[in-house]
């Protein structure tokens, strides 16, 4: 039977039997899908380090529990600017895509929507953000336009340098910043360790996603961190790891949160050494599978700065 080149198809990396497949409009669906609605990893990763912030915050400011309000607003803004970073990274790259086995049936390389409907597409998710973001104080506000110029560097970045996955922690830390700034309407040391933290992990996780790339990368001179380590890649997966338990130990102890604090920092620990022992360079299934274990990761963490808060 023929099929058109326009059918609705997902993605390898995408969750199975998603809602996005099974009962989204069929109109929508290329659109949900350049937001990567169907793949929620994305926005959890990005929403993370808002709620450790704050949940850091609270505990340091003695407040029983994280501010509910602030907790929702991250998670709809991070679902708005995760999507809207997904959509304008698949624009830059939509060339690129189109030569890799993995991305080419995106729906901008495979034609389901075209390049003006994606720009219209980022610009309505940024307006979301928008109006997140000014629910804020000031100073977060603030905080918040200025991570505007490392999200458009970063889809560049991979054709330039062996470590794009540090441009990517810049962005998707960010949020480190922006709990604690929504707390006390200012930064002091324990955020900027916890920033610190989350870029490190960042680049652990996403080395460990790209194995899944290696060969299309080579293929088509795409730069990745799991290509720059090559046989050492566990190793340097394991090293970031520990640099980003360290720093947020150096957070909890900035903070003076308590022993709770120092629990959470072992237990998240103890998750990413996990990763590190069960990971396998020629594994790309098992790869995929523990990028999103880093879900489970920052729920502990945030869960451990949450109990240290309400036990005080």
């Amino acid at each position: 039977m023929f099929r058109s080149p326009f059918a609705d198809k997902g993605v390898p990396d995408a969750v199975k039997g998603h809602w996005v497949d099974r009962n989204a409009p069929m109109f929508l669906r290329p659109y949900l899908r350049l937001a990567r609605i169907e793949r929620p990893i994305g926005w959890w990763l990005l929403l993370l380090p808002c709620w450790w912030s704050a949940a850091l915050a609270a505990a340091a400011a003695g407040a029983s529990y994280p501010d509910a309000w602030h907790l929702v607003l991250f998670l709809i803004g991070a679902v708005a600017m995760r999507g809207a970073g997904s959509t304008y990274n698949d624009i830059v790259d939509r060339e690129l895509d189109a030569r890799v086995a993995r991305t080419r049936d995106r729906p901008l390389p495979s034609g389901r929507v075209s390049l003006r409907g994606a720009v219209i597409f980022v610009g309505l998710q940024c307006l979301v953000g928008l109006l997140v973001l000014v629910q804020f104080n000031g100073f977060t506000i603030a905080l918040g336009f200025a991570s505007i110029g490392i999200v458009l560097f970063y889809p560049f970045m991979k054709r330039f340098i062996w470590m794009p996955q540090f441009v990517l922690g810049l962005c998707f830390a960010w949020g480190a910043l922006m709990g604690w700034a929504a707390e006390f309407g200012a930064l002091a040391l324990a955020p900027v360790l916890l920033y610190a933290a989350a870029i490190s992990w960042t680049i652990g996780f996403d080395t460990i996603y790209a194995i899944q790339d290696i060969e299309d990368d080579e293929i088509v001179g795409i730069k990745s961190a799991a290509r720059y380590f090559g046989e050492n890649v566990k190793p340097a997966v394991a090293g970031f790891y520990a640099l980003s338990v360290a720093l947020v130990t150096g957070a909890v102890a900035a903070s003076g949160i308590g022993p709770t604090g120092y629990l959470a920092a072992a237990a998240f620990a103890a998750h990413l050494a996990w990763q590190v022992v069960t990971m396998d360079r020629e594994d790309g299934p098992r790869a995929l599978k523990l990028f999103r274990s880093n879900r489970d990761a920052g729920l502990i963490l945030f869960a451990g700065f949450s109990l240290a808060a309400l036990i005080g």
